[in-house]
């Protein structure tokens, strides 16, 4: 099935490093997008450059956002991708714990929030995508934010993919590894501070994490972003697409 400009995409985060890319994509391939995000300014600086491209300022942190973005929607909605990132707080023994929850907030119940914003208009064949990461099915110590809200991302997923499977819509996680993103370098240069080492030791260290030695890009996520248009794609829903360059050792 290929997506028209009658139908919309809503993306959340799209004006981050990997929401950007992922917004390029579903744009060229003639969906009507709406771009979601907290920062205006980022958002319309995003639609300045492309044309046709739709942004609604809102706060998935806050149930106000359902209303704020169900408005700004007036087309069937073929596709939702979750986008938004937690913020840093470090590892398991010193996160504050209201980082823990800030981040459950944002990253889980704000795809759900999404979620119901578009209810009314899903149509067949939708797809409720949420961008996690590896660290919710392979953890680590050091990044208990993003543990913990991807972890519980999947599971919220499996659920949304049983209550919606009825109305043929299905719901998927795309789990990258860590992302070669400015976001990146910047967990870096806090962990070569707490080390004392350089940045490029601690770059060089997380990509021999991989099975390739690489990181993930933003045009990877896009591309799966893309791929799950596909009428084909039904068949994974619930399931958990992992894109972390051969990261996760364990099965399944």
């Amino acid at each position: 099935m290929t997506p028209d400009c009658s139908e919309t995409a809503v993306v959340s985060g799209g004006a981050g490093a990997i929401g950007r890319v992922i917004v390029q994509r579903l744009v060229s391939r003639g969906l009507d997008v709406v771009a979601v995000g907290r920062n205006r300014s980022a958002l319309e600086e995003l639609a300045g450059s492309l044309p046709g491209l739709r942004v609604c300022p809102a706060d998935l942190s806050d149930d106000a956002a359902i209303g704020t973005i169900s408005a700004a929607l007036d087309r069937p909605v073929r596709m939702i991708v979750h986008c938004v990132g937690v913020p840093v707080a470090g590892g398991v023994l010193e996160a504050p714990t209201r980082a823990l929850a800030e981040a459950f907030n944002l990253k889980v119940c704000g795809f759900l929030r999404l979620v119901r914003a578009v209810d009314a208009r899903l149509t067949a064949h939708a797809r409720l995508v949420a961008i996690g990461g590896h660290y919710g099915l392979e953890p680590t110590a050091y990044a208990a934010t993003a543990g913990v809200g991807n972890a519980a991302l999947v599971n919220l997923s499996r659920q949304l993919s049983i209550a919606y499977g009825p109305r043929g819509v299905t719901s998927h996680v795309v789990a990258p590894g860590p992302a070669d993103t400015e976001r990146l370098r910047t967990v870096a240069e806090g962990r070569a501070r707490r080390d004392g080492v350089t940045v490029e030791d601690v770059l060089a260290t997380l990509r021999a994490e991989s099975s390739i030695s690489a990181f993930t890009t933003p045009g990877q996520v896009a591309w799966i972003v893309e791929t799950l248009l596909a009428e084909e794609a039904d068949a994974m829903t619930g399931s958990t697409l992992m894109l972390d360059s051969g990261r996760r050792r364990g099965l399944p």
